[in-house]
C-alpha cells in the first residue's frame, strides 16, 4: 500500500526532519504515509484540538493522503510490548517498503523511544503464527532522519536535495503556529532548520538538503 512510512514521535517531527523529502517523494509518485505516535500535548501554547488542526493543515501543505496517530502517551513514550504490537499492526496493514524513524542519538526521550519501538515493531511485523492482525510483512530498510534535538555530529549516509520542495516544507512548518510562535527568541527553531538545510545542501552543492543515516 505505502512505499514509505514515516514514524514521527510527535506531530511536526516528520515535517522538521524530512518534510522536503516527503514532498519530493510524493511529487515523484511514491505513496508516503506519516504515523504520529502521540498527539504531542501538552505544550505551552497548544492543545489536542489545536495540534489536530495544525497537523491536518500541514498534511495538506505536504500533499499527504495518508496520516494517522497511534495514540501513545506524549512525554511518556516507551517501546512497550503493547506499543510494539500496535505499531507492528500498522506496518502489516500499510505494507511499506521503507520505514523512516528519528536518529537514535537524541536528547528527547520520546525520540529515542520511537526509534527503538520502530526497530522492534519492524521485526514483529514479519512474524508468522502470531496474534497480530494482518498478514506478515517486513519492510526492506529503516532510514533515520535528523530531529531538532539531535545530540551528535551527524555523518549521513546520504543527503537528499530538497531545493525544489523547500518552500513546501516551510509552508508545512508554518502550520504549527502553536509550536513555532512568531514571538520566539532568535534563533528560533525554524531559523535553525533553515540554517541546517542550507548547510546540508552546501555539502552536495545545492541550495537545501536533508540528511539521512
Amino acid at each position: 500500500m505505502l512505499d514509505a512510512l514515516v514514524i514521527a514521535p510527535h506531530p511536526d517531527d516528520a515535517e522538521l526532519g524530512m518534510g522536503g523529502t516527503i514532498a519530493l517523494m510524493l511529487q515523484r509518485g511514491l505513496a508516503v504515509g506519516v504515523l504520529d505516535l502521540t498527539d504531542g500535548e501538552p505544550t505551552p501554547l497548544g492543545s489536542i484540538e489545536i495540534r489536530s488542526r495544525e497537523t491536518a493543515a500541514a498534511s495538506s501543505a505536504l500533499g499527504l493522503a495518508w496520516r494517522e496517530n497511534l495514540g501513545l502517551p506524549n512525554r511518556r513514550l516507551r517501546p512497550t510490548l503493547a506499543a510494539r504490537a500496535a505499531l507492528a499492526a500498522v506496518i502489516r496493514r500499510t505494507r511499506p517498503r521503507w520505514l523512516f524513524a528519528p536518529h537514535w542519538v537524541d536528547a528527547h526521550p520520546d525520540h529515542t523511544a520511537a526509534t527503538k519501538l520502530t526497530e522492534a515493531a519492524r521485526f514483529w511485523a514479519k512474524l508468522t503464527r502470531s496474534d497480530l492482525s494482518g498478514e506478515p510483512w517486513h519492510p526492506e530498510r529503516i532510514y533515520h532522519y535528523a530531529c531538532v534535538h539531535l545530540k551528535v555530529l551527524l555523518r549521513p549516509a546520504f543527503i537528499v536535495d530538497i531545493s525544489s520542495t523547500w518552500e513546501i516544507k516551510r509552508r508545512s512548518l508554518d502550520c504549527y503556529a502553536s509550536q513555532f510562535p512568531a514571538t520566539a527568541r532568535s534563533p528560533t527553531v525554524l531559523e535553525r532548520v533553515d540554517a541546517a538545510a542550507a548547510w546540508w545542501g552546501s555539502m552536495i552543492g545545492v541550495a537545501r538538503g536533508e540528511p539521512f543515516t
